[in-house]
């Protein structure tokens, strides 16, 4: 039987680069259970992957997606097409049937670099997508996978407790393994403080003992590791509290918190590696964008 101990954390070496971005593989009776699948662009080494632990796309019952975000779900399509029965939040299935829209959004940010970053992005046949609710458990054999609605960086997200694990998304921060240092991935259109801030506590209350956040990694210490994200979210707060009565423009804002992070980056000692790794799993310039909206919809005047 499958348990928590037998979670394989899969590298999908996003541009390359080791760390930046995981999916997360439960074997079971039936064949394997993948949370996340990650961008169309990595699928050479999420197939690498499997394989060498003795699985192949045929073999991926089930598909849970935290979100929709391209490096978290872009590859959903594909897999459904393979089989996979794909589980996703009520406010991001509309995109997965037909993400059109998402696509064109994405092509507008990232322009011609949009295939080379990201890859295909196809829809999930309506038969191979399942919709979640709040609270709701999926019974896969004798595995238990539970939803648990966690917006903040999103409002399409979703953290799935297994066993005694959270697999935490992106709510759960963006975190590089080797050092005690964390940073929230807040990019637009969806970033918001106090849901952030209760989508944490209502994690802190399911008492479980390991976190799996897609970026990257599990980790034991999940006291500290929420602790340090309450922590950064006041400080975002006491940093947007200073920086934001100026209405600085957009690029200046970028700058400056681009600063604030490398500053915070440096002073922890990361390798070039690591900081290229948290560079493709968090783009900073993405998270001021966030920013900015925040403050102008929720908090200016």
């Amino acid at each position: 039987m499958a348990g928590a101990t037998n979670i394989l954390t899969l590298d999908l070496t996003f541009q390359g680069q080791k760390q930046a971005i995981a999916s997360y593989a439960l074997p079971h009776s039936g064949g394997v259970i993948l949370v996340e699948s990650g961008p169309g662009s990595t699928l050479g080494a999420l197939e690498a992957s499997l394989g060498e632990a003795g699985f192949s796309f045929k073999d991926v019952t089930h598909l849970f997606l935290t979100h929709i975000h391209l490096d978290h779900a872009g590859a959903a399509g594909y897999l459904a097409q393979q089989g996979a029965q794909v589980f996703v939040h009520p406010n991001g299935a509309p995109h997965m049937l037909n993400p059109e829209k998402l696509i064109a959004s994405a092509t507008r940010i990232y322009g011609e670099l949009m295939g080379p970053l990201w890859g295909e992005f196809l829809p999930v046949p309506e038969d191979k997508l399942t919709v979640l609710a709040d609270g709701q458990e999926v019974a896969i054999g004798s595995l238990r996978m539970v939803a648990l609605d966690t917006p903040g960086h999103a409002e399409h997200h979703f953290a799935y407790l297994f066993e005694e694990v959270c697999f935490s998304g992106d709510v759960g921060a963006v975190r590089i393994p080797g050092h005690h240092y964390m940073r929230l991935p807040m990019p637009p259109p969806e970033f918001h403080l106090e849901r952030w801030r209760a989508s944490l506590e209502k994690l802190r209350r399911q008492g479980f003992r390991r976190i799996a956040p897609t970026h990257f990694g599990l980790f034991d210490d999940v006291d500290w590791h929420l602790k340090t994200m309450a922590r950064n979210l006041d400080a975002v707060e006491t940093w947007l509290n200073e920086t934001m009565p100026a209405d600085p423009p957009a690029d200046e804002l970028k700058e400056k918190f681009v600063a604030w992070m490398e500053g915070q980056g440096r002073a922890e000692g990361l390798s070039a590696d690591e900081i290229e790794a948290y560079r493709l799993a968090n783009p900073l310039g993405m998270s001021a964008d966030g920013l900015q909206r925040y403050w102008k919809k929720f908090r200016a005047g």
